[in-house]
C-alpha cells in the first residue's frame, strides 16, 4: 500500500512512470527537459559548470552520432567466461586477442557491455550469456586502455528495494582502473534528483543518459612479475606503523619533482622514502587509494573529499594520485611504489572501505552497485526503499550476501597478490562482522579471512566499532587480528593532561593491555598503540587546542568529535609566548615518547614527529589543501628538527631492545629461579606498588622492565635476553623526588632519555645510584638503563 504523499506525487508499486512508459515528470528527467526548476531543488550550479556539462553531453551524442553515420556495427561477442569477474584481457579462442567480461547482476533482466572510443563514442554490446547470475562475453580486439561501462536492465520499484535504471552507466565493481572524475550532476542519479518533494524524489525515476558524466572503467593488462620482490615480512612486535596520506606527504615535499608530487610515484622517491628509514619506521599505512568520489555536499561548497573514506571502485588505484595518466598507467605506478618501499624494508598497508560505498542512502547517486542489483549488494531495512546504516554514510555493504563477500575477498587478495602490498586497516571493522544485525564473530566475513590461504599470511587491523548498536567491539576480534585500541589513546591523553582519576588504566596501556587482548592466544601486538590518528587532532594541536576549529569545512563548526581530551597547555591556539610554546614541545615530547616505550605495535600519524598543525581543525576530511598536507619547512626550524631526532632516537632504541617489543604478555612474576619479576611498578618514594595504590590519583609512575626474563626464544633457540629499563612518568606540574629502585634491581642506572629537553645528548648519559633519589623535571619523561 502506497502512502498518502506517494499516490499524491503519482508514484506507487502500481503506477511508476517506468512501468507505464511515460517520463517521470521530473525537471530535467525524460523529455521534460525544459520544465521549470521547482522551489528547494538545491542551489543553481555555476555558469562554467554548466557549460562543462552541456559540452560533455554535446560531445557524447556527437561521437554516438558519428559512430551511426559510419555504421559502425558493434563488435562480435562470444560467449566467453563467467569467471574471473571484471574485465580480463587474454587470449581467446584460436589464438584471438580480446578481453573477457563478466559482472555479477543477479536481478538484472538484460546488460549491456558498453565501449568508448577516444571521442567518448559509446558501442552497446549486449551480454547475452548468463552463468550462475553472471552475465559475460568475450570480445574479440579489445585491448588494454579501452574504456567501458555497463547498463543494467531491470525493473524500477524502490518501494521493493529495485532501482535498475538503463539510463545510467554504471562502473565494473572489478574495474582495474578508473578514468575520469566523479563529478556528480544531477544526470548521475537514479532519481529525480531536484524533484520538488523529496520525501519520495528517490521514487521519481531520471532517464536523462549519464555517460558523458560518469568516468569509465579501463581494461588493464597484468604484466607485473613479482617474483623479483622481497616482502619485508616485519613481524608484529617489531612493527612500527606511519599512517599517512599518499597526497598529503608529498605534495609539498621541497626535493620531490614538482610534477611527481602528490601522487604514488612520489611517495616513491628517494626523498620520500629517506625521510621514512631516517625515522625508522616499518610499515606506511596509506589512507584509502581505492578509487572514490567526492560527496555532492562538498562539490557544492567548493570542497572535495581529502581522505577518500568514500569508495566506489574496489580493484583500482584512485586516479587522482596518478603522474602515469589514468588510462591504466596508475596500476603499474603503484606497483613501482610498492617495490620501492619494500626496497627500503618498509610494508605497506591500505586502509580500506567495504563497509560502505560512495553512493549514500537513497538520495545518493547511482554509480555501480545501485544500479547493479540495489537488493544484493546493500543491507536494506524492512521499508527497502531505505538502506541500513550502521556506517553514518548513508548505506552499507551486505557482507553476508556470497557475492558481496566475495567483491570483498577478490579486492582483498588482488591487492595483495597483483599489487603486492602487505596488509589492511579495514575502517568501521564491526560493520564488516555482523551478521544479520548484531555484530558476530563467527560472522561470514571473519570466517573467510581465517581460512584465506592468501588473506591469512598478511597484516590485519581491524577499527573495531561501527556507529550501530552493540558496534564496540575493542578487544573482541579473534586471533590474526590486530585492532586500533582507542583506550590506549584516551588513557595517555588523560595521564598527561592531569585528567586520569588513578593510574589503573595507564598501567594496562603501557604494557601492551593485557585486560583487553590476554585471550584466545593474542599476543600484546594485538594492540595497535595510538595517541593521535587522521581523525581528530594532530600531536601539535592535541596540546595547542581544547575545542575544534572546523569552520573552514563549512558545516558550522558542527562536524567532527568535541571529545578531544586535549589541553593547550594555559591558551587556545597558536601564540608568541616562550614558555607555553616550550611547555607544548615538551608536551609532544612526553607523547611521543610514551607512545614509542609502550608495549604493542605503536602507530605515528605523518607529521606528528615535525610538529603538523591543522589549525585546530579536528575533521579536516575534506581540506584537500595546506591544512590537509605535510608542511615540510617544518624541518627548517630547529625545535621541530630536534622533535624529529627524538622520535628516530627512540625507535632506534626501541629496534635495539627486544624488552621494548615483547612478544608476550607480562606475567609479573620471574621467569626463571634467580630472576627478577619480568615487570615492576614504583611509587616516587621507591617501593612497589601495592593494590590500594593502583586506585589513588598519582602523577609520577615507575615500571620497571627486566631484560633477563623475557619468554621466548631467538631463531636458533637460545633464551632472548636484553638490558633492563627502568622508566619514570611525570605528569605534575612541578619537580618531584624519585627514589631509584635498589637492589635487588638495580645499583646503578644511566639516563638515556630526558623529555624536559630539547636536545637529547647522543653520548651515553649520567650514571645514578640504585637506593638514591633524584629529580625528575616537571611533566617529563626519563628512561634508565639498569647498568649494574
Amino acid at each position: 500500500m502506497s502512502s498518502a504523499a506517494e499516490q499524491e506525487a503519482g508514484q506507487g508499486p502500481a503506477g511508476t512512470p517506468a512501468e507505464t512508459g511515460e517520463p517521470s515528470g521530473g525537471p530535467g528527467a525524460g523529455t521534460r527537459t525544459d520544465a521549470p526548476r521547482p522551489r528547494g531543488a538545491g542551489p543553481v550550479r555555476s555558469d562554467a559548470e554548466a557549460a562543462v556539462r552541456a559540452e560533455a553531453a554535446q560531445a557524447h551524442r556527437a561521437g554516438r552520432a558519428e559512430a551511426v553515420r559510419a555504421g559502425a556495427p558493434a563488435p562480435a561477442v562470444w560467449p566467453g567466461a563467467p569467471m574471473p569477474l571484471g574485465a580480463r584481457f587474454r587470449v581467446g579462442p584460436d589464438g584471438v586477442a580480446g578481453t573477457n567480461f563478466a559482472l555479477w547482476a543477479g536481478g538484472a533482466e538484460a546488460v549491456e557491455l558498453c565501449l568508448f572510443d577516444e571521442r567518448g563514442a559509446e558501442t552497446r554490446c549486449p551480454l547475452t550469456e548468463l552463468t550462475h547470475e553472471i552475465w559475460h562475453g568475450f570480445v574479440p580486439g579489445v585491448r588494454p586502455g579501452q574504456r567501458y561501462g555497463y547498463r543494467v536492465h531491470g525493473r524500477w520499484d524502490p518501494w521493493t528495494g529495485a532501482r535498475w535504471n538503463a539510463a545510467k552507466l554504471l562502473l565494473d565493481p572489478y574495474a582495474r582502473a578508473v578514468d575520469g572524475t566523479f563529478a556528480l550532476p544531477p544526470e548521475v542519479y537514479g532519481h529525480v534528483r531536484d524533484w520538488p518533494d523529496q520525501h519520495v524524489a528517490d521514487t521519481v525515476r531520471d532517464d536523462r543518459d549519464s555517460a558523458p558524466f560518469v568516468p569509465k572503467g579501463v581494461v588493464v593488462h597484468d604484466d607485473d612479475d613479482w617474483m623479483a620482490d622481497r616482502r619485508p615480512k616485519t613481524p608484529w612486535a617489531d612493527s612500527v606503523i606511519y599512517e599517512l596520506h599518499v597526497r598529503g606527504f608529498t605534495e609539498l615535499h621541497p626535493d620531490i619533482p614538482p610534477e611527481l608530487r602528490g601522487t604514488y610515484a612520489g611517495l616513491a622517491h628517494p626523498a620520500a622514502i629517506e625521510h621514512l628509514t631516517r625515522l625508522g619506521v616499518t610499515a606506511v599505512e596509506l589512507l584509502p587509494v581505492h578509487q572514490f568520489a567526492h560527496e555532492d555536499h562538498l562539490l557544492r561548497r567548493g570542497l572535495r573529499n581529502h581522505w577518500g573514506y568514500n569508495s566506489i571502485g574496489y580493484f583500482a588505484p584512485h586516479a587522482d594520485y596518478s603522474a602515469s595518466g589514468t588510462a591504466g598507467g596508475q596500476v603499474g605506478e603503484f606497483k613501482r611504489m610498492v617495490h620501492a618501499l619494500h626496497d627500503a624494508g618498509i610494508e605497506v598497508i591500505l586502509d580500506v572501505v567495504y563497509n560502505h560505498t560512495a553512493e549514500a542512502g537513497e538520495l545518493g547517486p547511482m554509480l555501480s552497485l545501485r544500479g547493479i542489483d540495489n537488493r544484493g549488494y546493500y543491507r536494506l531495512r524492512d521499508d527497502p526503499r531505505r538502506y541500513a546504516d550502521y556506517t553514518g554514510c548513508g548505506n552499507t555493504l551486505h557482507v553476508v550476501q556470497p557475492q558481496v563477500l566475495r567483491l570483498i575477498t577478490d579486492s582483498l587478495r588482488y591487492w595483495v597478490t597483483e599489487m603486492g602490498v602487505d596488509g589492511f586497516r579495514f575502517d568501521l571493522a564491526a560493520a564488516l562482522a555482523r551478521s544479520m544485525h548484531d555484530v558476530d564473530m563467527l560472522s561470514p566475513f571473519l570466517a573467510v579471512i581465517a581460512q584465506d590461504p592468501v588473506l591469512r599470511r598478511v597484516k590485519l587491523i581491524a577499527e573495531p566499532w561501527d556507529v550501530g548498536n552493540g558496534g564496540y567491539q575493542v578487544g573482541a576480534f579473534p586471533p590474526l587480528w590486530t585492532e586500533w585500541n582507542d583506550r590506549y589513546r584516551d588513557a595517555v591523553r588523560d595521564f598527561w593532561r592531569g585528567a586520569l582519576p588513578d593510574v589503573r588504566d595507564l598501567g594496562y596501556r603501557l604494557t601492551g593491555s593485557s585486560d583487553l587482548y590476554a585471550w584466545g592466544g593474542r599476543r600484546p601486538y594485538a594492540s595497535v598503540n595510538f595517541v593521535t590518528a587522521h581523525d581528530g587532532f594532530t600531536l601539535r594541536d592535541l596540546v595547542s587546542y581544547e575545542q575544534k576549529h572546523n569552520e573552514a569545512n563549512g558545516e558550522g563548526n558542527r562536524d567532527g568529535t568535541s571529545d578531544n581530551r586535549a589541553w593547550n597547555c594555559g591558551a587556545e591556539g597558536e601564540i608568541d609566548d616562550p614558555e607555553v610554546n616550550a611547555l607544548r614541545r615538551r608536551q609532544l615530547r612526553n607523547l611521543l615518547t610514551t607512545l614509542l616505550l609502550s608495549t604493542g605495535v605503536p602507530m605515528l600519524v605523518a607529521g606528528d614527529e615535525m610538529g603538523r598543525t591543522q589549525g585546530g581543525n579536528n575533521n579536516a576530511y575534506c581540506q584537500d589543501n595546506e591544512t590537509g598536507w605535510l608542511d615540510w619547512s617544518l624541518l627548517e626550524r630547529p625545535e621541530w628538527r630536534e622533535l624529529t631526532e627524538l622520535t628516530a632516537r627512540v625507535l632506534t632504541l626501541r629496534r635495539t631492545h627486544p624488552v621494548l617489543r615483547r612478544r608476550a604478555f607480562f606475567s609479573g612474576r620471574a621467569q626463571a629461579p634467580d630472576g627478577l619479576r619480568d615487570l615492576a611498578w614504583f611509587t616516587r618514594d621507591g617501593r612497589e606498588m601495592t593494590e590500594g595504590d593502583w586506585y589513588a590519583p598519582a602523577a609520577t609512575l615507575g615500571l620497571y622492565l627486566s631484560g633477563r626474563d623475557i619468554p621466548g626464544r631467538d631463531a636458533r633457540g637460545e633464551p632472548v635476553t636484553d638490558d633492563s629499563f627502568l622508566a619514570v612518568l611525570h605528569a605534575g606540574a612541578e619537580p618531584t623526588a624519585f627514589a631509584l629502585p635498589g637492589a635487588p634491581w638495580a645499583s646503578a642506572y644511566e639516563l638515556l632519555l630526558d623529555t624536559s629537553r630539547e636536545e637529547q645528548a647522543e653520548a651515553p648519559g649520567t650514571v645514578l645510584d640504585g637506593g638514591r633519589e633524584m629529580t625528575v623535571p616537571a611533566r617529563s619523561v626519563l628512561l634508565l638503563r639498569v647498568t649494574a
